[in-house]
């Protein structure tokens, strides 16, 4: 995941989500808990909030951009609330199991030609995708996928873009073979 699970946000103090091990240290020094004042502020100014924190994320300057962004997170992030699926976003794409994904992610083969990755997977099936809507990414924690065996995520709203994630970051090159 690029950011922690925001499931269950409300009144949880910053930094502490252990499933989640990059925090930085002015973050999880903070003693900040998560509230309407407090998520308003680090959406407004993560670096005046928590200076030296490591979100990349300028902030929302716009006060009903705010409003409506904070109106939507606190009902989404409720236990028992499933958001819609929005590709990966909110952190939802972290808590898959890769090990255990189905024959349709599980990928087999990546070739590229010119400008297009083609993405074949256990099930047979082939998709391309545009040399800038593929991702290759690396998960080594014990929910990232087995050796030799990366896994297809989609991500974008569209359908046009995925991640390959594989376990290690030596395994990419070899991986991908180039076939027109």
């Amino acid at each position: 995941m690029t950011g922690p699970s925001l499931r269950g946000l409300w009144n949880r103090k910053a930094g502490s989500l252990a499933s989640f091990p990059r925090y930085s240290d002015a973050l999880k020094s903070s003693n900040i808990v998560w509230n309407d004042k407090t998520l308003d502020e680090w959406i407004k100014d993560p670096q005046h909030l928590v200076p030296g924190n490591e979100m990349t994320f300028p902030g929302l300057r716009d006060n009903q951009q705010r409003k409506d962004l904070l109106a939507f997170l606190e009902q989404a992030t409720q236990a028992g609330h499933a958001p819609p699926q929005m590709g990966g976003m909110m952190g939802g794409g972290g808590d898959v199991d890769l090990k255990t994904v189905g024959q349709e992610q599980r990928v087999r083969a990546v070739t590229y030609c010119h400008d297009t990755f083609r993405v074949t997977t256990a099930d047979g099936h082939t998709r391309t995708f545009w040399e800038r809507n593929l991702r290759l990414k690396v998960d080594g924690s014990k929910d990232g996928p087995e050796r030799g065996t990366p896994a297809l995520m989609g991500a974008g709203m569209m359908g046009d873009r995925a991640d390959v994630i594989f376990a290690t970051p030596d395994e990419i090159s070899g991986f991908i073979k180039s076939e027109c």
